[in-house]
Protein backbone atom coordinates (compact mmCIF):
# COMPACT_ATOMS: atom_id res chain seq x y z
CA UNK A 1 0.00 0.00 0.00
CA UNK A 2 2.77 2.55 0.69
CA UNK A 3 4.06 2.18 -2.90
CA UNK A 4 0.58 2.95 -4.27
CA UNK A 5 0.36 6.02 -2.04
CA UNK A 6 3.82 7.22 -3.11
CA UNK A 7 2.82 6.94 -6.78
CA UNK A 8 -0.33 8.95 -6.03
CA UNK A 9 1.79 11.54 -4.20
CA UNK A 10 4.23 11.72 -7.12
CA UNK A 11 1.38 12.17 -9.61
CA UNK A 12 -0.24 14.83 -7.41
CA UNK A 13 3.12 16.62 -6.99
CA UNK A 14 3.74 16.51 -10.73
CA UNK A 15 0.34 18.08 -11.44
CA UNK A 16 0.93 20.71 -8.74
CA UNK A 17 4.33 21.57 -10.20
CA UNK A 18 2.97 21.83 -13.76
CA UNK A 19 0.09 24.03 -12.56
CA UNK A 20 2.49 26.22 -10.57
CA UNK A 21 4.90 26.55 -13.49
CA UNK A 22 1.99 27.34 -15.81
CA UNK A 23 0.76 30.09 -13.46
CA UNK A 24 4.23 31.57 -13.01
CA UNK A 25 4.96 31.67 -16.74
CA UNK A 26 1.62 33.39 -17.32
CA UNK A 27 2.30 36.05 -14.66
CA UNK A 28 5.93 36.87 -15.37
CA UNK A 29 7.09 39.17 -18.14
CA UNK A 30 9.93 36.85 -19.12
CA UNK A 31 10.24 33.10 -18.78
CA UNK A 32 13.81 33.69 -17.59
CA UNK A 33 12.32 35.29 -14.46
CA UNK A 34 10.90 31.91 -13.39
CA UNK A 35 13.34 29.83 -11.36
CA UNK A 36 13.09 26.26 -10.14
CA UNK A 37 12.94 27.65 -6.58
CA UNK A 38 9.96 29.82 -7.58
CA UNK A 39 8.15 26.82 -9.05
CA UNK A 40 8.86 24.63 -6.02
CA UNK A 41 7.59 27.32 -3.64
CA UNK A 42 4.47 27.97 -5.75
CA UNK A 43 3.71 24.24 -5.93
CA UNK A 44 4.37 23.65 -2.23
CA UNK A 45 7.02 21.01 -2.86
CA UNK A 46 10.71 20.83 -2.09
CA UNK A 47 13.28 21.63 -4.75
CA UNK A 48 14.48 18.02 -4.50
CA UNK A 49 11.03 16.79 -5.52
CA UNK A 50 11.09 19.14 -8.47
CA UNK A 51 14.52 18.01 -9.64
CA UNK A 52 13.69 14.32 -9.17
CA UNK A 53 10.53 14.67 -11.25
CA UNK A 54 11.89 16.83 -14.07
CA UNK A 55 15.69 16.70 -13.88
CA UNK A 56 16.32 20.37 -14.59
CA UNK A 57 14.68 23.55 -15.86
CA UNK A 58 14.68 22.32 -19.47
CA UNK A 59 12.98 19.09 -18.36
CA UNK A 60 10.30 21.12 -16.60
CA UNK A 61 9.82 23.32 -19.66
CA UNK A 62 9.50 20.24 -21.88
CA UNK A 63 6.94 18.64 -19.55
CA UNK A 64 4.86 21.82 -19.42
CA UNK A 65 5.08 22.21 -23.19
CA UNK A 66 3.96 18.61 -23.73
CA UNK A 67 1.07 19.06 -21.28
CA UNK A 68 -0.10 22.15 -23.14
CA UNK A 69 0.40 20.47 -26.52
CA UNK A 70 -1.69 17.43 -25.48
CA UNK A 71 -5.07 18.74 -26.72
CA UNK A 72 -3.57 19.68 -30.10
CA UNK A 73 -1.92 16.27 -30.40
CA UNK A 74 -5.22 14.55 -29.55
CA UNK A 75 -7.10 16.62 -32.15
CA UNK A 76 -4.49 15.79 -34.79
CA UNK A 77 -4.27 12.08 -34.03
CA UNK A 78 -7.94 11.25 -33.54
CA UNK A 79 -10.07 14.37 -33.78
CA UNK A 80 -12.53 15.57 -36.39
CA UNK A 81 -11.67 17.78 -39.36
CA UNK A 82 -9.93 20.05 -40.03
CA UNK A 83 -7.08 18.63 -37.89
CA UNK A 84 -8.07 14.98 -37.66
CA UNK A 85 -6.89 12.19 -39.92
CA UNK A 86 -10.11 12.11 -41.99
CA UNK A 87 -9.41 15.58 -43.40
CA UNK A 88 -8.35 15.73 -47.07
CA UNK A 89 -4.58 16.39 -47.18
CA UNK A 90 -4.80 19.70 -49.08
CA UNK A 91 -7.08 21.06 -46.32
CA UNK A 92 -5.20 19.42 -43.47
CA UNK A 93 -1.79 20.95 -44.18
CA UNK A 94 -2.92 24.57 -43.66
CA UNK A 95 -5.05 23.52 -40.67
CA UNK A 96 -2.04 21.82 -39.05
CA UNK A 97 0.16 24.86 -39.58
CA UNK A 98 -2.55 27.18 -38.27
CA UNK A 99 -2.87 25.02 -35.15
CA UNK A 100 0.90 25.14 -34.60
CA UNK A 101 0.95 28.92 -35.08
CA UNK A 102 -1.98 29.44 -32.71
CA UNK A 103 -0.37 27.16 -30.13
CA UNK A 104 2.86 29.15 -30.31
CA UNK A 105 1.01 32.47 -30.12
CA UNK A 106 -0.92 31.25 -27.07
CA UNK A 107 2.22 29.91 -25.40
CA UNK A 108 4.84 32.42 -26.59
CA UNK A 109 6.82 32.78 -23.39
CA UNK A 110 7.02 29.07 -22.75
CA UNK A 111 7.88 28.14 -26.33
CA UNK A 112 10.60 30.78 -26.61
CA UNK A 113 12.03 29.72 -23.24
CA UNK A 114 12.11 26.09 -24.34
CA UNK A 115 13.77 26.84 -27.67
CA UNK A 116 16.29 29.20 -26.06
CA UNK A 117 17.21 26.93 -23.17
CA UNK A 118 17.63 23.74 -25.13
CA UNK A 119 21.07 23.29 -23.63
CA UNK A 120 22.74 23.83 -26.98
CA UNK A 121 20.71 21.12 -28.69
CA UNK A 122 18.84 21.90 -31.86
CA UNK A 123 15.08 22.54 -31.62
CA UNK A 124 14.84 20.25 -34.64
CA UNK A 125 15.75 17.31 -32.40
CA UNK A 126 12.93 17.89 -29.91
CA UNK A 127 10.31 15.15 -29.81
CA UNK A 128 7.44 17.57 -30.54
CA UNK A 129 9.27 18.91 -33.60
CA UNK A 130 10.02 15.40 -34.88
CA UNK A 131 6.34 14.48 -34.42
CA UNK A 132 5.11 17.58 -36.27
CA UNK A 133 7.65 17.20 -39.07
CA UNK A 134 6.83 13.53 -39.62
CA UNK A 135 3.10 14.25 -39.58
CA UNK A 136 3.36 17.16 -41.99
CA UNK A 137 5.71 15.25 -44.30
CA UNK A 138 3.32 12.29 -44.40
CA UNK A 139 0.32 14.49 -45.18
CA UNK A 140 2.28 16.35 -47.89
CA UNK A 141 3.14 13.00 -49.51
CA UNK A 142 -0.58 12.39 -49.98
CA UNK A 143 -0.97 15.54 -52.12
CA UNK A 144 -0.35 14.86 -55.81
CA UNK A 145 2.19 17.25 -57.27
CA UNK A 146 3.17 18.76 -53.89
CA UNK A 147 6.81 19.81 -53.65
CA UNK A 148 9.34 17.41 -52.04
CA UNK A 149 7.76 16.57 -48.74
CA UNK A 150 10.73 16.30 -46.35
CA UNK A 151 12.28 19.71 -47.08
CA UNK A 152 8.86 21.31 -47.56
CA UNK A 153 7.73 20.12 -44.13
CA UNK A 154 10.84 21.70 -42.56
CA UNK A 155 10.34 24.93 -44.51
CA UNK A 156 6.67 25.20 -43.53
CA UNK A 157 7.45 24.53 -39.87
CA UNK A 158 10.20 27.15 -39.99
CA UNK A 159 7.44 29.69 -40.62
CA UNK A 160 6.09 28.84 -37.16
CA UNK A 161 9.38 28.91 -35.22
CA UNK A 162 8.99 30.48 -31.80
CA UNK A 163 11.64 33.13 -32.40
CA UNK A 164 9.93 34.22 -35.63
CA UNK A 165 6.49 34.22 -34.02
CA UNK A 166 7.85 36.26 -31.11
CA UNK A 167 9.54 38.71 -33.47
CA UNK A 168 6.43 39.22 -35.60
CA UNK A 169 3.79 39.19 -32.87
CA UNK A 170 5.84 40.70 -30.05
CA UNK A 171 8.37 43.10 -31.53
CA UNK A 172 6.58 44.09 -34.74
CA UNK A 173 3.07 43.89 -33.30
CA UNK A 174 1.57 41.95 -36.20
CA UNK A 175 -1.98 41.01 -35.13
CA UNK A 176 -2.84 37.34 -34.63
CA UNK A 177 -5.35 37.19 -37.49
CA UNK A 178 -2.89 38.84 -39.87
CA UNK A 179 -0.23 36.26 -39.00
CA UNK A 180 -2.72 33.44 -39.53
CA UNK A 181 -3.79 34.87 -42.90
CA UNK A 182 -0.18 35.35 -44.02
CA UNK A 183 0.72 31.78 -43.09
CA UNK A 184 -2.38 30.46 -44.91
CA UNK A 185 -1.46 32.47 -48.03
CA UNK A 186 2.15 31.26 -47.90
CA UNK A 187 1.03 27.64 -47.52
CA UNK A 188 -1.53 27.90 -50.31
CA UNK A 189 1.05 29.41 -52.63
CA UNK A 190 3.49 26.63 -51.89
CA UNK A 191 0.92 23.89 -52.39
CA UNK A 192 -0.43 25.42 -55.61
Amino acid sequence: MPEHRSRKDAARNREAVLAAADALFARRESAEDVTMADVAAEAGVGKGTLFRAFGDRVGLLRALYEARLGPVRDAVESGPPPLGPATPPRERVPALLDAVLCFKLDNRRLVVALEESGGGSSPYQASHYEWLHRLLRDVLEEIPGAPGSDFTAHALLAATRADLVEHLAGREGVPREALRAQLADFTAGLLD
